[in-house]
């Protein structure tokens, strides 16, 4: 059963909810072809009286398709259903470790599998089986499998099994596959520590190694936590904020919505593409901790601890420090280590503005092209200092602060963004940057701009602390356990290491000579570099993403369009030769939209967030899960029923929550009359509410409906909601 053309062009949480729905309106119709292959297999040749087995549904996936993990964030688990002889019992399906399920539009959709899939069950048989005797193991699975679009998918598998009293052979065909499965399943390793901390907007996954020999571990890599119970967002970034080179790594993971409200452990698995155990093996490790509250020292903005053996938990140490030949060989890591930042994502896209500098530059006198070299020399080095200074203060105080704090701030990250884009559409031809400018560093592309060559500095260094390059992060980790003036000579040879390259290919001649000569393709040149720096805001706008509400993500994107809306404004009214008032309009333009969008994309701080959540005088209201069941009690106790039957990927029911239940005299008139409040989510399919559904003559959500005191039928309320229609409802309007 496949879904129409039209709908294909429908999100894809819709599109299985869709799919689903049919499923149970037409039990009776079939796939018109299945794109997973189901059989059942087992790991042994027979099987013997008493002893526990172990088989596999099997699915051959087709290219492209896939099904679901135990939570699949959207879509369905699969699910066995036995029908064993008298006297089996069969366990349950043994998980392996998911992957994430990406869409072409690069969106994650879930958790599952692809390829080749087994997924073990235990049958354990009884004592009194016969030698000699064959049994036969049938298992209804069902299964959700999707591409573009979704398909339900359903097939009886059967295996036949001989009895023996002797031990059994492995199974040529499928026991060794099997075997490997059950041994790369989720499973907690002692040589990792796990701990877990909760605060309102994130839970931060700790893992430590605990080994004795860290160095020959191969260390994990693009780490993803998989959450059990949906506590865990499955579709929101997951950002590493800390790793260093002797097995600590700090992961903050948004909490969902939707998730457990009081959840007291944190359950899931945490896959490394590089395996946990020593051999490369085990992709996930299974993570089964206490959740516990956020403090200094597991603060997600916790310094590396290299040169501590500051006890955990447990009264071991933490982490070891690296093998350094002291303060000269910390030095020395640091130097590469700021060497290597120029090779970085986020610095390569600001040096080609130095890069573009230079090829301005190569046709004249060499002189003036040293200058500019030390001069961007010096904006590195004063930035670095300055920020060693604003460290050693902060640490001074009390802070517990890591590399890339700046970065930790969402209205750095969205101001950064902002200036970003604003190179960026320099760098395109959208508008030039006056004379006026200049003096603030504003002209990087002047041949005599050095207060630009000073600011192309300050901005790599600015875009360079988040990025931890290899032999960087011990140097930085020294660098923030030494004393003040240890961490100032670290900083400062980062700080050369990072501005070295520039200053060699300004004080050699030989090397400026090899630059190609100004020419018209230079403005070709020019505009070419402005796209890393449009990735460059994509990145940013990712990082706030995971700092932010979907709705302050949404204010950001407007907001930086309303920034690129007064940039144009101004490059179209303010060209060269523009009139005097043509160019009073093109400014006030930019002030104008330019102050608008950073209004409306500032990111609203946690703290501003929870005294606006205070300063509201209306009570919230609290949802209970609806059932026929709970309908039936509090009608039983004479009370106003407000259900609201919603699921995640309803737009329209989402909409009609922010517009009716954040309104005060709403929320005010629930608490005083005392409604009772009940909610049915149908965002995974929920025969109950489809059933319910169907009562109504309804087959899509939203509906919302009330109880009346008194009356046999409810109110029905319409697709689309305001505050007005429904405490009309609620007063016989």
């Amino acid at each position: 059963m496949k879904l129409p053309r039209f709908i294909l062009r429908w999100p894809r949480g819709l599109l299985s909810a869709c799919t689903l729905f049919l499923a149970a309106a037409l039990p009776s119709a079939q796939a018109v072809e299945s794109h997973v292959h189901a059989s059942l297999v087992a790991a042994d040749a027979s099987i013997q009286p008493g002893k526990p087995f172990t088989v596999a549904l099997r699915f051959q996936h087709d290219p492209h398709w896939h099904t679901y993990w135990l939570n699949p964030g959207t879509g369905l688990p699969t699910s066995l259903a036995w029908h064993l002889p008298p006297g089996f019992t069969a366990g349950e399906i043994q998980w392996p470790a998911p992957k994430l399920l990406i869409d072409n539009s690069g969106g994650i959709i879930g958790n599952g599998y692809e390829g080749e899939l087994f997924l073990p069950v235990t049958i354990t048989p009884p004592a009194d089986l016969k030698p000699g005797t064959t049994v036969e193991l049938v298992a209804d699975a069902d299964w959700l499998m999707c591409e573009e679009i979704c398909v339900p998918g359903k097939a009886t598998v059967k295996l036949s099994l001989p009895v023996s009293p002797d031990a059994p052979q492995t199974d040529s065909t499928w026991g060794a596959k099997i075997r490997a499965t059950l041994a790369g399943l989720p499973r907690a390793d002692a040589e990792w520590k796990v701990a877990a901390a909760r605060d309102a907007k994130n839970v931060t996954l700790s893992v430590n190694f605990t080994g004795v020999v860290a160095g020959k571990r191969a260390w994990p890599s693009h780490l993803h936590f998989f959450s059990d119970d949906s506590l865990v967002a499955f579709d929101q970034p997951q950002t590493v904020v800390e790793k260093d080179y002797v097995g600590r790594y700090v992961i903050a993971l948004p909490i969902s919505p939707d998730g457990p409200k009081d959840a007291a452990k944190l359950l899931g698995v945490l896959t490394s593409d590089t395996g946990w155990l020593a051999d490369g093996s085990s992709r996930g490790l299974r993570v089964e901790v206490p959740l516990g509250a956020p403090s200094s020292q597991s603060s997600a903005t916790e310094a590396p601890r290299f040169a501590a053996t500051k006890a955990g938990e447990s009264g071991t140490p933490i982490a070891s420090p690296p093998p350094t030949s002291g303060l000269g060989g910390t030095l020395l890591l640091a130097l590469v280590g700021g060497m290597i930042l120029n090779l970085m994502p986020c610095v390569f896209p600001v040096l080609g503005i130095k890069i573009l500098g230079f090829v301005n530059q190569a046709g004249h006198e060499r002189g003036k092209v040293v200058a500019h070299g030390l001069t961007f020399a010096s904006g590195v080095l004063l930035s670095f200092w300055t920020l060693a200074a604003v460290l050693a203060v902060l640490r001074a105080g009390g802070s517990h602060l890591g590399w890339g704090f700046q970065l930790q701030s969402p209205a750095f990250v969205f101001v950064l963004a902002a200036a970003m884009l604003i190179f960026g559409l320099n760098m395109s031809g959208l508008f030039e940057i006056g004379l006026s400018a200049t003096s603030v560093g504003g002209d990087l592309q002047t041949k005599t701009g050095f207060a630009g060559s000073f600011f192309t500095g300050v901005l790599a260094t600015v875009v360079a602390t988040p990025c931890s390059a290899p032999f960087l992060a011990p140097a930085l980790g020294a660098a923030l356990a030494l004393s003040t003036a240890q961490s100032f000579a670290i900083f400062t040879a980062i700080a050369i290491g990072l501005a070295l390259p520039y200053l060699l290919l300004s004080i050699f001649p030989a090397a400026v000579k090899v630059l190609p000569r100004p020419g018209a393709w230079m403005e070709t040149f020019k505009q070419f570099m402005a796209f890393p720096l449009y990735a460059t805001v994509g990145y940013l706008v990712w990082v706030l993403a995971g700092q932010t509400s979907d709705e302050g993500l949404q204010n950001v994107l407007f907001g930086l369009v309303l920034v690129a809306m007064g940039i144009w404004v101004y490059g179209r009214w303010n060209a060269p030769g523009a009139s005097v008032g043509r160019t009073r309009f093109g400014v006030a333009g930019l002030v104008v939209l330019g102050a608008a969008g950073l209004w409306l994309g500032w990111p609203q701080s946690a703290a501003a967030k929870a005294a606006a959540a205070q300063s509201s005088t209306a009570p919230e209201v609290v949802w209970d899960k609806w059932s026929p069941e709970a309908v039936a009690k509090l009608r039983s106790e004479n009370r106003i029923i407000y259900v609201d039957f919603t699921a995640r990927w309803c737009a329209t029911c989402q909409a009609n929550k922010k517009l009716v239940f954040h309104n005060d005299e709403v929320l005010k008139y629930f608490h005083d009359h005392q409604i009772a409040t009940l909610r049915g989510d149908w965002t995974n399919q929920d025969p109950a509410i489809t059933a319910e559904l169907a009562k109504y003559q309804r087959s899509a959500v939203p509906f919302n409906l009330i109880w009346m005191p008194g009356k046999d039928a409810p109110i029905l309320l319409p697709e689309l909601l305001t505050p007005g229609t429904v405490l009309g409802a609620l007063r016989g309007k």
